[in-house]
């Protein structure tokens, strides 16, 4: 390697790593987010759940997730891929035989970020009910092996990149993945205690702290730059510049229109619906961020913040109880940005988006109904009325947040 060649490797592999930390910073982002939309009570039980699954999600990408996911030319086209247990030891560390531009052990931890990324979705819509032990081994199976089997099917070169789909940096192979679980998880648990009168009328759990979710918003907003930046696999100027513009006009369109929007849905400004429609935006702009124009980035960040709070009224009709909006802004953000690069973006197939979007969407909510059905009948999903009513702060954990807000006063003795 020449020294010209080497410079650039060592920038490329300098720019992947500045985008994993990044990335990492998003599950700061998505901690904050969940508990400031939460009640105080289960403040502890949602960090807990969010410190948990990064670990779960870097410890089982080490153990199979890597392997299963980037299986090399000799699965090209198939359904299936596994290169080994673990990760390599030795000269793997010099180059990645994905993409030489820069080291195996910062291929792995970058993309050891996204795995985690799939559950830490699950964990907001089922927030203020789960049982602690059943949503970790739910989480732990569901990124072991359907978060890596999907995304071989197409960053592994596998059988939906023979079709032609594409996803540039996960609206469907993240966002959508933990969006469906998310879905199925909902449907299984049911509503909060009282999230529905006896009429189906949803009546409002207020969040405890709006300033929590806003910074965990903004978190994310910065991270996504290494979401999205980072995954053009190197630090290419032209290519990283475009996908950062893209990234932030989608962005700034979808919290527009959300906002917007809200003033007419929800008869005031809502700050929620502003903060969901930025999310909504990202997840929708990440299928394409490479390949869609900014005007159009504009138009899909924008429709992603309609779709949203559209979707979050018609959760509240069927009576889905989603604390944190997960399924309006990864599953439905997912599958509108995932189908708009076929519409949008040049030289792309509609069809190869529907067929992706289908295939994708079947596997994850046939493994996670299994999963999540299993778990159920076996150890239980959902924690007691009691348990419930106290929060899963004391409940699960022996533990508050606001010792101060939520203490007992003490009894006088007779």
């Amino acid at each position: 390697m020449g020294n010209e060649d080497q410079a650039l490797f060592v920038v490329n592999n300098t720019w992947m790593l500045v985008s994993t930390i990044l990335v990492f910073i998003m599950h700061l982002g998505f901690a904050t987010l969940e508990a400031g939309l939460a009640q105080a009570k289960n403040t502890v039980n949602i960090l807990f759940k969010n410190v948990s699954i990064l670990s779960i999600g870097v410890l089982t990408y080490a153990l199979c997730g890597f392997g299963l996911m980037y299986p090399g030319e000799a699965y090209a086209g198939g359904f299936w891929g596994f290169a080994g247990w673990g990760i390599g030891t030795g000269a793997e560390g010099v180059t990645s035989a994905y993409n030489p531009a820069y080291t195996y052990w910062t291929d792995f931890l970058f993309q050891a970020m996204f795995a985690a990324t799939a559950a830490t979705i699950v964990s907001g819509a089922v927030a203020e009910r789960v049982k602690l032990k059943s949503f970790l081994i739910f989480a732990t199976l569901y990124v072991a092996g359907v978060y890596p089997v999907v995304g071989m099917w197409h960053w592994g070169k596998g059988w939906l990149s023979a079709q032609g789909f594409h996803d540039f940096a996960g609206s469907t192979l993240v966002h959508s993945v933990g969006g469906w679980a998310a879905l199925v998880a909902v449907w299984l648990l049911g509503p909060r205690l009282g999230r529905f009168g006896a009429d189906g009328t949803p009546k409002v759990i207020k969040p405890h702290s709006m300033p929590l979710a806003t910074i965990g918003v903004f978190l994310l907003w910065f991270g996504w730059f290494g979401f999205n930046g980072g995954s053009v696999l190197s630090a290419d100027p032209g290519a990283v510049s475009f996908v950062f513009v893209t990234t932030t006009l989608a962005a700034a369109a979808g919290g527009g229109v959300g906002a917007m929007i809200s003033t007419f849905t929800h008869k005031r400004p809502d700050l929620g619906m502003a903060l969901n429609g930025i999310l909504a935006g990202l997840v929708g702009i990440t299928a394409g961020a490479d390949v869609i124009s900014p005007g159009m980035a504009v138009v899909v960040g924008a429709g992603a913040g309609v779709l949203a709070v559209l979707a979050t009224l018609g959760m509240e009709r069927l009576r889905l109880d989603d604390p944190v909006g997960a399924v309006p802004v990864h599953l439905v953000g997912g599958v509108w940005g995932t189908l708009a690069v076929g519409i949008f973006a040049p030289g792309k197939s509609l069809v190869a988006q529907l067929i992706g979007i289908g295939a994708v969407g079947a596997c994850c909510v046939l493994a996670s109904a299994a999963l999540l059905m299993t778990l159920k009948v076996t150890l239980g999903l959902r924690v007691s009325q009691e348990e419930e009513e106290l929060g899963l702060d004391l409940g699960e954990h022996g533990a508050e947040a606001y010792a101060e807000l939520t203490a007992q006063p003490v009894a006088e003795a007779p």
